[in-house]
């Protein structure tokens, strides 16, 4: 298991995510928290948080969970379901394995924004590729 700044470094790599202000937060075997504080490059033309948004930090936060125990895993399958609009300045990330089989694996992400509510829940299937 690698430590926190080494799982940082490893996916420092991840530029878009990156780039566009993600950090990891807090990462153990087949869990991550990711987080985003939000700016006007992150708004869509009404004003709201784009979408992309919530399903970036999302795919990055399961990116870490799912491959922070020496596998390599690649996403087979997101879906994004919106819950609520978001009212805080930060958008945070939560991954967690539900079940991990022998060839694939399903996590799910809820992504909150920093006052407590729930504005998105991913459900992200992925394929282990060194098995």
């Amino acid at each position: 298991m690698e430590t926190l700044e080494q799982i940082r470094e490893l996916f420092s790599k991840d530029r878009y995510a990156t780039e566009n202000g993600m950090v990891i937060d807090d990462a153990s075997e087949h869990y991550a928290k990711c987080s985003v504080t939000l700016s006007e490059r992150h708004k869509n033309a009404m004003g709201g948080v784009m979408g992309g948004v919530h399903f970036t930090l999302a795919d990055f936060a399961f990116a870490v969970a799912s491959n922070t125990n020496g596998e390599r895993t690649v996403a087979l399958n997101s879906d994004i379901s919106y819950t609520g609009a978001v009212k805080g300045e930060r958008l945070i990330a939560e991954a967690k394995l539900i079940k991990n089989g022998r060839n694939t694996c399903f996590y799910t992400v809820e992504v909150s924004d920093d006052l407590g509510n729930l504005v998105a829940v991913v459900k992200c299937v992925g394929y282990h590729m060194n098995r």
